[in-house]
This record gives C-alpha cells, structure tokens and sequence, in this order.
C-alpha cells in the first residue's frame, strides 16, 4: 500500500509525519533544528528520500538542510547566495532608495526530473538555482534585475520570492510569485522574465495596467493543464486559462477573497481549494469557524468545508505555503494552522481530523505519495 509523508515547517523546528495509505494513523517525527524557523520542507519528486528544508534565524542566518533519508538525519548544504555578486537597490515604503538583502529562503523547489537540481525562492526578492545537490548556488539574476525592480516593494511579511512553479510539460518555462511585485514569467530556463499581472486590481494602485506592484501571496498550477494557473493574491481569488497572460476573478459566493494558500485537486483539475480570512488587517478565520473552501468548478461557486473543523472560538490563520494535496486516488488535503495543528482530510475536503494539534505555529506543508 501506497504511503504519505507530511512535511511540516513551524516557527521552532520541522516535524515529519507519516502514514499508510489510509492515512488514520500517524507516527509524527520531530522537531528537527529545535528552536529555527523553518520557512518551508519540501521533498523531491524524482527522489522520495531527498528532503530540503530552510532553516532560518535572526541570530544565525540562514542554512539548507539536505536530507537524504526522508528525514531521518539532515546534512547542512551550501549556504552562499550572493546577489550575482554584484550590490544593488531597490524601492522601499516611502519611495527612497534600499540596498538589495538576503535575509532567508521563503521557498524551495525541488526539480522533477533532477533529484541534484532544486531553485530557491529569498528575501530580499531572488531566484537561486542548484544543480549539484545544494552544494552551490547561483542567481538567475535576470529575474531582479528586470527594469521594474526597483519599484518592487515589500509586502508586510517582507519581499519575498514566495512561489515558483515549474511547468511539467515544458522545462523551459517557469513562473515566480513575489510579494509585492505580482508574478513574472521565464521561458528560457529562467534567463529573462516578463511581469504577467494584466487584468489584476489592487488596492493603491491607481493605474489598472500596472505592470507590477500587485501583491500575489500564491499561485496554483494542476500538472495535467499547465497553461491554467489559480491565484490567491492580497484580496481576490484569480484565473488565467493563457499562462498568465490574462487574469480574471473568480471569488464568486466566497464570504472574504482575502486569504494566503491555494492549491488544486490531485486528479480533478477544476477543484480548488481556499482559506479565507477576516482582512488583511485581521489575520485570522471569520466568524471564530475554521472553514476551508472548495469549487468543484474552477471558481465563482464555492462550498464551506466543515466537518471536523472547529466551528466557534477559533482565532487563526494559514499561510500561503501551508497546504498541499497529496496524489493517492482517494486525494487526501492537508494543511497547518498559526495555533500549531495540521490538519488531514482522505476524502478530498469532505471530513477532516487533526494529525497533531499543538506544534509551533506552522509556516509550510507540503506532502509526499510514497511507493
């Protein structure tokens, strides 16, 4: 029987948690670097036993940690990422000039093909790329230095290169997601980049053709149609059926369209899945019910997902890499919450139960099929 390995990333360490495929019982490992902030854990998909985590603190730095065990011990990689070794700046808040700065690593993203190739998403807002296991890096500088980069401001997490998205069906194209700037788009392996945000709105952006500024907080892709990419941007859920070239909005019958994860059935391209909050300046669930989203139809029609969940008293938030769908046939969805549980549903949304419920506030989760 197939397995799923839960990764999660917390304010005070990584937790692993496994399962069989009826995903009932769990062995929960951890935590892993106790006390780091660990931004994001993700595992390869051409080598189940290749983990990656970022490991991050105000004191240390920032490290990468490899494993090759699925977890069970981690080896520190190469941590040198330098911005093309060449100083810059960049727009801040109030319009003056601010020097370019690596701060962490928001997101990793391990190659599908390629166990030794993984690219890193950094703030201050960066693409990075190693092809020999994590031992070096190197910028795909083009992304940055686009001409609208020094009007790139930060959002209020910082800005970050949150999201990279790698098209299965074209290894040439890949798209990044920076927080506030919008999303942009390579077609050359991530040597030259273009803004693809037509047909997104935003608060304090008077011009409706703005080219960037927009703050997209995640970005959302089924493997099977690559060219149909979902959105959860700083107030309302988005589509674009042409690979980014236009967008439009599919909030629908949402209570809020203000929230951070989205991501896409494993086998029903059409049904994705939200988690609204109150505002942006209540980060956390209405109402005191801990809701979920679903449509079954690419957006506009939505259900609450309820079952299991708490339904009054409760005060939290989800963070834009805090959910992930795993690929069994029965598609299992996962998620983590600020207050430190993780919750799990085998059916595809319509009942859920908690895998663990008191970690450290969680900050990613992401999950493996096993063989």
């Amino acid at each position: 029987m197939s397995g799923v390995r839960v990764l999660v990333g917390t304010r005070k360490g990584a937790f692993v948690l496994t399962s069989d495929g009826k995903r009932e019982q769990w062995d929960v490992s951890g935590p892993h670097f106790a006390g780091w902030e660990i931004y994001h854990v993700k595992g390869s998909p051409a080598d189940p036993d290749r983990l990656w985590a970022s490991q991050s603190s105000g004191w240390f730095g920032q490290l990468i940690q490899r494993s090759d065990d699925g977890g069970q011990t981690w080896e520190p990689m190469g941590n040198e990422f330098a911005y093309d070794g060449v100083p810059g700046t960049h727009q801040w808040y109030d319009g003056t000039p601010h020097p370019w700065e690596f701060a962490r690593v928001w997101h990793l993203e391990p190659s599908p093909t390629d166990p030794d190739t993984v690219y890193a998403g950094v703030e201050d807002a960066a693409l990075f790329k190693s092809t020999d296991g994590g031992g070096s890096w190197a910028e795909l500088s083009g992304l940055r230095k686009h001409g609208s980069g020094p009007s790139w401001q930060p959002g209020a997490g910082g800005m970050c290169l949150h999201t990279i998205v790698l098209d299965p069906t074209n290894p040439a194209r890949m798209y990044a997601a920076i927080s506030a700037a919008g999303v942009f788009r390579s077609d050359d392996s991530g040597t030259t980049w273009r803004p693809i945000n037509r047909g997104l709105q935003s608060e304090g952006i008077p011009d409706p053709d703005a080219e960037v500024g927009h703050c997209v907080h995640r970005i959302a892709m089924h493997p099977s149609r690559p060219d149909v990419l979902f959105m959860q941007k700083h107030w309302d859920v988005m589509r674009s059926d042409d690979a980014g070239e236009n967008w439009h909005e599919v909030s629908g019958n949402l209570p809020t369209d203000f929230g951070f994860p989205i991501a896409v059935h494993a086998h029903e391209p059409e049904t994705i899945y939200v988690v609204p909050i109150t505002s942006d300046s209540h980060h956390f669930v209405m109402d005191g019910k801990l809701r979920v989203y679903r449509s079954r139809t690419g957006g506009n029609e939505w259900e609450a997902l309820t079952a299991g969940l708490p339904q009054q008293d409760c005060y939290v938030n989800v963070l834009r890499d805090a959910m992930a769908i795993d690929s069994l046939d029965s598609c299992g969805v996962y998620f983590g919450t600020s207050g430190g549980a993780v919750y799990a549903s085998a059916d595809a949304g319509d009942s859920w139960a908690p895998i663990v419920a008191d970690l450290p506030a969680v900050l990613s989760v992401e999950v493996q099929t096993l063989p």
